[in-house]
């Protein structure tokens, strides 16, 4: 319980860090830090898929894009001045969660919640597939259906009108 509390005290500070700090590149930066301490929220309850997911679909793409947007926007002109020890208190924090996750990953660090240890097939890919492809087949097939649709919509919309003169 004690790596619970940690990580969710870290998860308190880098929100409030990506809230108040004046820097965009910064703040997205916090964002990302944040978004780990959910990962390790996630391998905590034992939800692997949901951990993978948050990690790939937020932490690599979502925030990657939001840095793209923001180094092309060119915010921050002058240069950025040295390294002050808060961030460097903030890396070595950092750097710990890392080192949490992956000895969480190796199960090094087991969980201590009874609920987790009794069901221990809780949050697999495994049973996730069978409930989306038993009990939610047609919601699921209607989303991708949907997504298509919005991706044809969208590329009629990005066409551009070849005139014949």
């Amino acid at each position: 319980m004690s790596i619970f509390y940690f990580v969710a005290f870290l998860a308190i500070i880098f929100a409030l860090m990506t809230i108040f700090t004046k820097n965009p590149v910064h703040s997205v930066l916090y964002l990302v830090i944040t978004f780990f301490t959910l990962t390790i929220h996630y391998i905590l309850l034992n939800a692997q898929f949901l951990a993978v997911v948050n990690f790939i679909v937020y932490m690599g793409a979502i925030m990657v894009l939001f840095l793209f947007v923001l180094m092309l926007l060119n915010l921050n002109k002058e240069s950025e001045p040295m390294k002050s020890n808060l961030v460097k208190i903030i890396g070595a924090i950092a750097g710990m969660c890392l080192i949490a996750t992956l000895l969480g990953a190796f199960r090094v660090l087991e969980p201590s919640n009874e609920m987790v240890a009794a069901h221990a097939d809780i949050g697999l890919v495994k049973n996730l597939g069978k409930v989306l492809f038993n009990e939610f087949l047609l919601p699921f097939e209607l989303s991708s259906v949907l997504l298509l649709t919005a991706m044809v919509g969208t590329v009629l919309l990005a066409k551009k009108d070849v005139k014949k003169a």
